[in-house]
């Protein structure tokens, strides 16, 4: 599928998806072609369909790689192939609706402390301070940093632009980590090599390390930091279209799910049963 791959990479590109989406979709995609031994063009959602049962059934992949796999191959057929008719009936995998794992502040300290590094302890600052993913936080650029308004500019998903909160706190740490590892590169987290951003897989490690270091029990990922700023913040009452704004969410219903899984928030509300036998007892009948 040579030909195809190409005009796929280069529909991709135009639309502006990164490059790491990119490869995984026409990993995806490759992958779709070898399983039948067939070009995708020859194909339709019979195939989509026995291809994405195979992944659940015989591979036991997971939800997100059967949705990414799914979403690939739709703009396939949708963009590159231009037939989207041929793929407007395929189920959308639902996820169980599980509330995130969140850090509370005495955890968020004791991983912060358990890196030694002053840049991999900038980044999961950056992480939590600002609520940017991991992707977000590897590609910042010093210019990104505005400490005349006080905010980060944040490149997200799909390329699209935000800005969000940039504490005093976090200002000092990035300037420490300035002073003390002189970036280069053009990138504010450089990886060794100073050729490019550093990579989320030694994140994710130096992330764990620093996990099991601080005897944290839970089972949590750099995503987690995120999920910890998005809930702290609804702890503290900022409204839910703001946390939307900061974390770069295009639906509310994502961000809500916030405020379920806020314990502070949960543990201010007064049960009904608490004015059984006041003046607002009628509420019961």
């Amino acid at each position: 599928m040579g030909q195809l791959r190409d005009r796929m990479e280069a529909d991709l590109k135009i639309r502006g998806y990164s490059s790491s989406t990119r490869k995984i979709y026409l990993l995806y995609v490759r992958q779709y072609a070898r399983h039948f031994m067939r070009s995708p063009a020859g194909m339709g959602l019979d195939e989509v369909r026995e291809f994405l049962l195979d992944m659940i059934d015989r591979r036991c992949l997971s939800l997100s790689s059967v949705k990414q796999a799914r979403a690939a191959i739709c703009f396939l057929y949708r963009v590159t192939l231009g037939r989207p008719m041929e793929i407007d009936r395929l189920p959308v995998p639902r996820r169980p609706h599980r509330l995130p794992v969140v850090l509370n502040g005495t955890e968020i300290r004791a991983l912060l402390e358990a890196v030694r590094r002053p840049k991999y302890r900038a980044i999961f600052m950056v992480m939590y301070g600002a609520g940017l993913r991991v992707s977000e936080a590897c590609r910042l650029r010093p210019e990104d940093i505005d400490s005349t308004r006080m905010v980060l500019r944040v490149i997200g998903k799909g390329n699209r632009e935000r800005l969000t909160v940039l504490s005093d706190r976090l200002l000092d740490e990035l300037r420490s980590y300035w002073r003390h590892d002189r970036p280069r590169g053009g990138w504010l987290f450089p990886n060794q090599a100073g050729s490019g951003y550093a990579a989320r897989e030694t994140i994710r490690r130096v992330f764990q390390s620093a996990v099991v270091e601080a005897g944290i029990t839970k089972k949590v990922t750099p995503h987690t930091l995120r999920h910890s700023f998005a809930t702290h913040l609804i702890d503290i009452g900022t409204d839910v279209t703001t946390v939307q704004a900061l974390l770069g969410h295009k639906s509310i219903r994502t961000t809500t799910l916030y405020i379920h899984a806020s314990a502070e928030r949960v543990g201010r509300t007064t049960s009904p049963l608490d004015v059984l036998g006041t003046d607002t007892g009628s509420i019961l009948g």
